[in-house]
């Protein structure tokens, strides 16, 4: 059995603006109360595990994460309302889930997920 993902981070410039942009986006609580700022972030999850992929990609590395959301859509648009920008609009994978992306206002590449 593999080992589960437990945590994520989101680094940027402007920490307190990332926090607050996620916070706004997803409905997350982001506690940075502590010397180092550090934002930890409590989706209010239960016994559901992250799930990800390993692959190659034209665009060289990066680290992303999909979030599962209701409405992609909706989502991207609150995104780029928050100062994201659409990267992927809503498609649909053949035999799994729909998919979106997104660039946080730090150009970080951020997945949405429903179906998943």
């Amino acid at each position: 059995m593999g080992k589960a993902v437990t945590h994520f981070e989101v680094h940027g410039k402007d920490g307190a603006a990332l926090q607050k942009f996620y916070a706004e986006l997803f409905d997350w609580h982001v506690d940075a109360n502590n010397p180092m700022n550090y934002g930890m972030v409590d989706t209010h999850g239960g016994d559901r595990g992250i799930n990800g992929g390993i692959t190659s990609d034209e665009q060289g590395a990066f680290v992303t994460f999909y979030v599962e959301v209701d409405d992609l859509q909706a989502a991207l648009d609150k995104a780029e309302q928050l100062g994201g920008t659409t990267v992927m609009p809503p498609m649909d994978v053949p035999g799994g889930p729909t998919l979106a992306q997104f660039r946080d206002p730090e150009g970080n590449l951020i997945g949405l997920a429903k179906g998943m």
